[in-house]
């Protein structure tokens, strides 16, 4: 499978490579579209069944060239290395081969020189707990990018309550996938700011350990490994469950509920009941700074409404680059902490590196919050120079 990219990994081994991304595709659509760029525009696409057969058998590899830039002037060159993870293959029957997958695109990176490297997607819950999996390389590091995901989890959240009028004081919040490195990093963030605050988790054990952290600082917490109760009790609901499909039915939920779908893949049924919920997809990030891929993957890696939009977890590895950081900044799960996240959104700020403008499967949201908020942002960081930006992907 040639096309415009066979010299991709090549010229990674003869140029500099300051970051490496590691994805996959979450649905057999966007993978289509992948494999459709790799095999060159002079081919005619390949039938859906073809490419379900094909796919497993292709191996992790860098597919294109990542070009991006600071506003404070710096820039830095990486690879998107696909996983090629199928879709319908993330489940825990699946984990041994996935995480040979990881393993494999993690070598890539180190043979081409990468300095740091993001898991994104799938990859980084696989790792987060199996980083002694990873190939060693002492000059290359690796992060699984959720801290700076917890971070735009958070600012979606607060943003969105602004939006509605919401005060999150006087809310109930709900944590769908609570003990995870995400969803408990996203309860140290916003517990503290919360009326009540609700966690739910398959693993009672760690609920408990979560929710006694929590109320040593003061917080009101009650866990429960069923939903049924707790979805109709909360008005701000954050799912960040390590779903294999969108399968999450949340049951009878709050007409006016907020609701952050931040999951990859996504964690919504589409069959889900929303009534009248306000939900937006969250952890997302867009580079002011500029970016450009090649070969051009515009509207294929990132099927965004919005340009350069790119999930918090790969981002995480680009503004370390940017900011010649090079250190293991999220490893394992539960080390996220307020202070660990403010750090991470600070340098990512500093490049240029903010909130995506929020939106759902119906389309943009915000109705014109977005200029606003982003100065609010400013303020704590400096004045945002204007840039414009080179590409989508």
């Amino acid at each position: 499978m040639g096309g415009p990219v066979a010299g991709v990994a090549t010229r990674a081994r003869t140029s500099v490579v300051d970051f490496a991304l590691i994805g996959h595709q979450e649905s057999w659509r966007a993978a289509a579209d992948v494999i459709a760029v790799l095999r060159g525009p002079e081919r005619i696409p390949l039938p859906d069944d073809e490419i379900k057969d094909i796919l497993p058998w292709i191996p992790p590899r860098a597919v294109c060239h990542v070009d991006i830039g600071s506003i404070i002037g710096a820039k830095a060159r990486g690879l998107y290395i696909d996983s090629f993870i199928p879709p319908d293959r993330l489940e825990a029957a699946y984990v041994h081969e996935n995480i040979a997958r990881v393993r494999k695109a993690a070598a890539c990176a180190i043979k081409a020189g990468a300095k740091i490297v993001s898991l994104g997607g799938f990859s980084s819950i696989l790792i987060e707990g199996n980083f002694d999996q990873l190939p060693k390389k002492n000059d290359t590091v690796f992060t699984t990018g959720n801290t700076l995901t917890v971070a735009f989890i958070v600012q979606g959240i607060q943003k969105m309550c602004a939006l509605e009028g919401r005060n999150l004081q006087r809310s109930t919040l709900l944590i769908v996938g609570a003990t995870g490195d995400v969803g408990s990093g996203c309860a140290r963030c916003l517990a503290p700011l919360a009326r009540r605050v609700l966690l739910s988790a398959r693993n009672v054990e760690r609920l408990r350990r979560l929710a006694a952290e929590l109320e040593a600082d003061g917080v009101q917490v009650e866990i429960a490994t069923d939903l049924e109760r707790f979805s109709v009790e909360a008005d701000v609901v954050i799912c960040a469950a390590s779903l294999a499909s969108s399968s999450l039915l949340l049951g009878r939920i709050a007409p006016d509920a907020i609701v952050c779908d931040a999951g990859y893949p996504k964690n919504l049924s589409p069959t889900a009941e929303m009534l009248d919920a306000k939900v937006f997809f969250g952890g997302l990030g867009q580079i002011t700074g500029g970016m450009k891929f090649t070969p051009d993957f515009h509207g294929v890696l990132n099927r965004h409404p919005f340009p350069d939009v790119v999930h918090g977890c790969l981002l995480e590895g680009m503004a370390l680059a940017l900011e010649q950081r090079l250190e293991a900044f999220s490893q394992g799960r539960g080390f996220i902490t307020q202070d660990r996240v403010v750090e991470m959104e600070t340098i990512a700020a500093r490049h240029g590196i903010y909130l995506a403008p929020l939106y759902n499967a119906d389309g943009p949201l915000g109705d014109g919050l977005d200029a606003s908020w982003n100065g609010r942002q400013d303020e704590s960081v400096g004045e945002r120079p204007s840039q414009t930006v080179e590409s989508s992907f």
